[in-house]
């Protein structure tokens, strides 16, 4: 089994990780304040990012006044080479090492980390089983796993829907968030063995958008960014009609372009035993 699907290894690849660097969402106070009053322990803490990628996450908890002062060290884990050159280049902090690694081999000592947090990425997880067990391996007594995702809404706005619909015609059988292949972790050995019953939480809101903004949150997806040219440009234009033509838009600035786009942030908070 490959340590890394290769829907993934192609879409985040040198080359497209700028793109996705500035158009993916960062994440919401609320959401990653969530994570850190799950945590156990008094703090400071150390904390395994898996799946690090640009570094969109990190650099939303060092912002956070709360969460930076919180931070004792940090191991950000991140398998693809053009993530990590994009992640090095953004982020400067002492407290912060970079490396290769899976979800199955971190690389990181036993019993280090109080928190282990996936941003975007658990459902790449190749083998739930295995994850759990890593996970468990490198936490602290009484560490918490959280995963955390950025949506779009599909249920708040018929255009969304059409735009996740048109950008799903091209998933190439990706192990994506919505299909919750990922909750197949709370059934395995492993999980059971090592955590208690996972906690779900859900924070529906609005970021601005623009057609354009659509367009390149599209592009920034794997499957997307993997696809040749001419399909790419197929894509783009039936992402800009429906935007265009979409009657229950939310308008923010209509002479501005700018309207509600509407998302979800999803959080899984996971117990050591």
């Amino acid at each position: 089994m490959s340590f890394v699907h290769t829907v993934a290894q192609g879409g985040f690849g040198s080359g497209t990780n700028e793109l996705y660097d500035r158009a993916r969402p960062s994440y919401q106070p609320k959401a990653i304040e969530h994570i850190r009053k799950a945590l156990r322990g008094p703090g400071p803490y150390k904390i395994v990012e898996i799946g690090s990628g640009t570094g969109i996450f990190t650099r939303a908890l060092l912002s956070n006044p709360e969460w930076n002062k919180a931070i004792k060290g940090y191991v950000a884990v991140e398998p693809s080479e053009g993530m990590r050159d994009t992640f090095a280049r953004t982020i400067q902090d002492d407290r912060i090492h970079l490396r290769d690694g899976t979800f199955q081999n971190t690389g990181v000592e036993d019993g280090w980390a109080d928190l282990v947090v996936i941003a975007q990425a658990y459902h790449w997880c190749p083998d739930f089983d295995l994850a759990s067990a890593e996970f468990a391996r490198i936490l602290a007594p009484n560490g918490t796993v959280a995963c955390i995702w950025n949506l779009e809404d599909r249920h708040a706005a018929r255009w969304v829907a059409g735009v996740r619909n048109t950008i799903e015609a091209h998933e190439q059988g990706s192990p994506q968030f919505r299909l919750f292949l990922w909750k197949q972790t709370f059934d395995t050995p492993s999980y059971k063995k090592f955590f208690e019953q996972p906690e779900e939480f859900i924070w529906s809101y609005s970021l601005v958008g623009t057609e354009q903004i659509v367009v390149d949150r599209a592009c920034s997806k794997s499957y997307i960014a993997i696809l040749p040219p001419d399909q790419k440009e197929e894509v783009c234009q039936k992402l800009r009609e429906l935007v265009r033509k979409g009657e229950d838009k939310e308008w923010i600035d209509e002479a501005a372009g700018t309207f509600h786009y509407p998302y979800q942030a999803w959080v899984v908070i996971w117990q050591k035993k």
